[in-house]
């Protein structure tokens, strides 16, 4: 978990995934979802750690369901703080100076 004091840094590639949890149509996604839907720009060998990263820095959750075909999927979603911090991020990216750079 981040200390709520410190600026919460994200790569461009978190910035990715973020972007398409926090502005995506449905509230959770799952690891190979956000692959598809990001356009090539995400792997799957590193959506995972990645998702292992936000989700130890508080900015996503993940939970675990068993759909149809009864294999466990996790699916993720922002949290109140991955919200907040995507929407300075973005901000910041809109003026278009430091982004990849730290946001308070």
């Amino acid at each position: 978990m981040i200390n709520r004091n410190q600026p919460v840094a994200l790569t461009g590639t978190e910035y990715l995934i973020m972007e398409l949890l926090a502005e995506g149509r449905q509230k959770e996604m799952y690891g190979l979802e956000l692959v598809e839907k990001s356009g090539g720009k995400l792997k799957r060998g590193t959506v995972y750690v990645l998702l292992g990263r936000l989700e130890n820095k508080g900015l996503i959750e993940g939970r675990t369901v068993v759909e149809g075909s009864d294999i466990p999927r996790k699916v993720y979603r922002t949290t109140g703080l991955g919200q907040r911090v995507f929407r300075a991020w973005r901000s910041v990216a809109e003026l278009g100076a430091f982004r990849g750079r730290a946001v308070a």
